[in-house]
């Protein structure tokens, strides 16, 4: 069985920083992407960020030179930093693995619990 822990989440006044964290734990052999979508109030689900196992990465217009995923593979643990926050990042925060292959071969997507991040004044 594979989990998603997430960390980080909270409330900030514009121009503030989170740092979110999400731990994969389980029998996990590798983990192609790791991610996180977040979903707004009367908003659909979108992805902020991914990052390739071969640290490539993709970011949403939006959060373009605000945010920074990264990756500790030997860790399973992806982060989401992010800066100068706004408003309208006000969301559900949800970690992502994409195609994680298990110890006994077995591929799955996983998704986190979510957390909230709130950008208010």
């Amino acid at each position: 069985q594979v989990q998603l822990v997430e960390s980080g989440g909270g409330s900030v006044t514009p121009g503030g920083s989170l740092r979110l964290s999400c731990a994969a734990s389980g029998n996990i052999f590798s983990i192609y992407a790791m991610g996180w979508y977040r979903l707004a109030l009367g908003k659909q689900r979108e992805l902020v960020a991914n990052i390739i196992i071969d640290s490539s990465t993709n970011y949403a217009d939006s959060v373009k030179g605000r945010f920074t995923i990264s990756r500790d593979n030997a860790k399973n643990t992806v982060f989401l930093q992010m800066n100068s926050l706004k408003p309208e990042d006000t969301a559900v925060y949800y970690c992502h693995a994409r195609n994680v292959r298990t110890l006994g071969g077995y591929e799955h997507d996983y998704w986190g619990q979510g957390t909230q991040v709130t950008v208010s004044s």
